[in-house]
Order: structure tokens, then C-alpha cells, then sequence
């Protein structure tokens, strides 16, 4: 697996790196947000860290860049914590935010997280014909979800998500109704080994409620809980 890590503090990636190889994936650096965008188009990519605050092109705009041309998942750092930096950097496609000064370790593990939850199914054999499901699509109010085409319609008019959007949309409309407990939702739609905190499904959950317009009072807070979907 190859990481790009983009930082303009070369202690910053050279700690990273250190881990980085320890943990067996191969590295390259970048001190800029111009550099990085090159190196990213120059060479392919399992993963990116990508520092905000760079010279030339910050990290949001290297962001942009990189979304052009590829879902590769990229992992933001930043020293600033506030929230309207998480959730521009969630608006703009990234996969996770670790906020400095912040533990190598962990930062490892997220990286293993996010690539496990994005490795490439595996092959089907030739003799084996994959089943086609049928198209599933359900209507609540003037929302359209169409789980196998993977979209959203409010109003009768298309909605963009990100990915992550997509997930948690789906599993709270599969499950509408029930009383989802935090928990529950991070596990399910993050995955069991996520490493990040509350904040990042609260984050979510608000991006999602501004996709959904005036049907946004369906996603339902249960104070000490979790959400629920109503429809």
C-alpha cells in the first residue's frame, strides 16, 4: 500500500513516515499543496494525509484537486479543531479528520481502518455468476431513495452526497423507526474498528439534515440515545 503524507513541517513527516514504514506501507512525501498534487498525479495512491494549513495550496484546495480525479481516501490534519473545519473538509470529500498534536499510533490505525473498509472486493470466480439484486427505491414524503442507484431526490430534484452521507442516509432509513444508538450508527456505517469520536457522526448527521432541506426533521435526536429516522 502506498501513502502520500503532505505536510510542510518535515518533523511532522518524518514521524508519520517513521510509522508509516514500520507499519510496512511505502511513503512519499510532499512539502506543499502544489507538491502533492503533482505527486499525486505522477503516482498512484492507496491513501493521502494531507496537512490543512500548507503553503502555495492549502489543504482544502489540494483536496479539490485531488477529487477531480480519484476517490482516493485522505485523511486531513489540522491544529485547528472547529467544527466549521471539519465539517468543510466532510463537504469536500474527506474520509477522516485527526486534529494536532495527535498520536502516531492512532493515526496508524485509522489509516488501516479506512484502507481495510476500502479494499477492492475479491475476484469472482469465472464459473460463478453474480447475482444482480433488484432495484430497491423507497419514497418517504418528498424524499427518493434509491438504494441501488445509489441516490437521493428531494422534491423530485437530485441531492449529492459524499459517501460517507450515502451510508449513514441508508442505514437510517433501513432502519426508520428504531431508536439507533450512537454506538450503533459509528459501528455500523464506520465500522467496528473506527477510531474517531462522537463528533464525527454529529457532523454527519448535521451535513445530512442540511441535504434533506425541509424534510430534515426526519432524522429525529434522542437526547442520551442516538437518531432516529421517522417517515
Amino acid at each position: 500500500m502506498r501513502l502520500l503524507i503532505a505536510d510542510d513541517e518535515t518533523r511532522i513527516r518524518e514521524l508519520i513516515k517513521k510509522y508509516a514504514l514500520f507499519e510496512g506501507y511505502q511513503v512519499s512525501e510532499a512539502r506543499n499543496g502544489m507538491e502533492a498534487v503533482e505527486r499525486f498525479r505522477q503516482e498512484p495512491f492507496d491513501l493521502v494525509i494531507l496537512d490543512v494549513m500548507m503553503p502555495e495550496l492549502d489543504g482544502f484546495s489540494t483536496l479539490v484537486e485531488i477529487r477531480k480525479q480519484s476517490r482516493t481516501p485522505v485523511i486531513m490534519l489540522s491544529a485547528r479543531g472547529e467544527e466549521y473545519d471539519r465539517i468543510h473538509g466532510f463537504q469536500l470529500g474527506v474520509d477522516d479528520y485527526v486534529v494536532k498534536p495527535f498520536s502516531p499510533k492512532e493515526l496508524m490505525m485509522r489509516v488501516g481502518a479506512i484502507l481495510s473498509r476500502t479494499a477492492g472486493p475479491l475476484p469472482v470466480e469465472p464459473a460463478v455468476q453474480p447475482i444482480v439484486p433488484a432495484h430497491e427505491v423507497v419514497r418517504i414524503q418528498g424524499l427518493t431513495v434509491d438504494f441501488t442507484g445509489r441516490t437521493l431526490e428531494v422534491d423530485g430534484r437530485r441531492t449529492a452526497l459524499s459517501p460517507k452521507e450515502y451510508d449513514l442516509l441508508f442505514y437510517l432509513v433501513r432502519n426508520r423507526g428504531v431508536a439507533l444508538t450512537r454506538d450503533k450508527l459509528i459501528t455500523e456505517v464506520w465500522g467496528y474498528d473506527f477510531c474517531g469520536d462522537d463528533r464525527t457522526l454529529d457532523t454527519h448527521i448535521k451535513l445530512l439534515r442540511k441535504r434533506l432541506g425541509p424534510y430534515s426533521g426526519c432524522i429525529v435526536t434522542l437526547r442520551g440515545v442516538g437518531y432516529r429516522f421517522e417517515g
